[in-house]
């Protein structure tokens, strides 16, 4: 059986390794800024530029907007797009 990589987890993983700045927008429209740190099945741990470390539970999270464009790996598994 072929394991399948989350897209979530190679999308966090990137920004985390490659050490991007990034804006996370929460569910009630507070806007976080910062790098992340690291990151599990339910948390997000942001450093923000004060250097500080915030704890984010992943179902307030709205939205990860990084502060450049990333390339993300090809995904094992993912499913091709039909125009290809």
């Amino acid at each position: 059986m072929s394991e399948r990589q989350n897209l979530q987890d190679v999308f966090l993983n990137t920004l985390r390794k490659e050490h991007v700045h990034c804006s996370v927008f929460l569910v009630n429209g507070i806007k976080l800024v910062g790098k992340i740190e690291s990151f599990d099945q339910y948390m997000v741990l942001l450093r923000g530029n004060d250097q500080a470390v915030q704890a984010i539970f992943k179902h307030a999270i709205s939205t990860v907007s990084p502060a450049k464009q990333i390339d993300l790996p090809t995904l094992k598994g993912a499913e091709k797009p039909a125009d290809e």
